[in-house]
């Protein structure tokens, strides 16, 4: 399938713009709702019919396809900061509460922004477009923020 292949947006800080992109992925793959909804896993003692454990297990692969895209997507440190990573529902949740428009996440991101522009140096194999493409990409972040 050659959506399979598609990028994912690697999760910057951004979490208005990399929430939402990864929402319409997980949508137009039918994966929502296991973010939005989640699943609940029945006591062991319960017994199942065939139905409900095929539903079951449905509910599990599609929770992990959903963390495997999730895990893609972010970097170490942010999947570090994730204590509680049993469901896809509670990655999305945990990040969302630590990214979504916090003073303090923003003030970060500023902070290390204007630190990769401090340090900003054109290399020897770059052009002055590529140079200035990538001081005007921290800027334009900067701005954003």
């Amino acid at each position: 399938m050659a959506d399979d292949k598609m990028k994912l947006p690697n999760f910057d800080g951004h979490w208005d713009h990399w929430s939402e992109v990864m929402e319409n992925f997980f949508r137009a793959k039918g994966l929502w709702s296991i973010i939005e909804n989640g699943y609940e896993e029945p006591p062991a003692t319960t017994i199942l019919t065939a139905e409900q454990r095929n539903q079951l297990d449905d509910a599990k692969t599609n929770d992990h396809k959903v963390k495997h895209y999730l895990y893609q997507s972010i970097d170490r440190i942010t999947f570090e900061q994730i204590l509680d990573r049993r469901s896809s529902k509670v990655i999305w949740e945990s990040m969302k509460r630590k990214f979504d428009g916090s003073d303090r996440v923003k003030k970060s991101l500023l902070q290390k922004l204007r630190r990769d522009f401090e340090i900003l140096e054109m290399k020897k194999s770059e052009s002055i477009e590529e140079y200035f493409t990538r001081a005007l990409a921290i800027t334009n972040q900067m701005r954003s923020n």
